[in-house]
């Protein structure tokens, strides 16, 4: 059985950055949502019960489901993990990974250059779906954009941080302007400078 995992901070303690109506909306209705919708597929398989989301997701495409079961899988269980990453990942305060950093700058020669890169990808991103920081399978850090509520599970890759890119995220605060959303996200996200 699946848990709605309660916020590690008060509604408004994201503000001026997210604020308290997003908030409460977004975890309490959306994210919700998609863990019951998540949980009704998955307990139509017995050889699901006891799985952690994560590994429903990693697994998605070997799973012996329905081609509907597997679609209702992956856009309702990508919803409700997604969003867990989501929440987990702000703060009003930073907790900064000082290891993440040191394999940003390795990278990306600094995190500014990396956040730029990541800003562009969400700003690309057209329609809904998530921007996100990943290990792949040799362990390089990537950035890269999925749709809707797919996972970088299901391609093998282990998901450091993600930024929602879904209106229902910043459309009563912010609108049409996603790019002052991403800009206000990043005075959030713990993890990084």
């Amino acid at each position: 059985m699946f848990e709605l995992p309660k916020l590690n901070y008060d509604y408004n303690a994201l503000e001026p950055h997210i604020d308290e109506a997003t908030m409460k909306v977004h975890h309490d209705k959306h994210h919700q949502a998609y863990m019951d919708k998540f949980q009704a597929v998955a307990d139509r398989y017995s050889e699901l019960k006891g799985k952690s989301g994560e590994e429903i997701l990693t697994e998605l495409y070997k799973l012996e489901v329905k081609e509907e079961d597997r679609v209702g899988l992956r856009n309702n269980g990508g919803g409700f993990v997604n969003h867990n990453l989501y929440f987990s990942t702000m703060s009003s305060e930073k907790e900064v990974d000082d290891k993440l950093v040191g394999d940003i700058e390795a990278k990306w020669g600094s995190v500014a250059k990396f956040k730029e890169e990541f800003s562009n990808i969400s700003m690309a991103h057209f329609g809904s779906g998530w921007a996100w920081l990943v290990r792949d399978s040799g362990g390089e850090l990537q950035v890269y954009s999925l749709p809707n509520q797919e996972s970088p599970l299901s391609k093998g890759d282990e998901p450091i941080f993600n930024l929602d890119l879904w209106e229902h995220a910043y459309y009563l605060k912010y609108q049409n302007r996603r790019v002052e959303y991403i800009d206000a996200w990043w005075k959030v996200l713990k993890l990084i400078p």
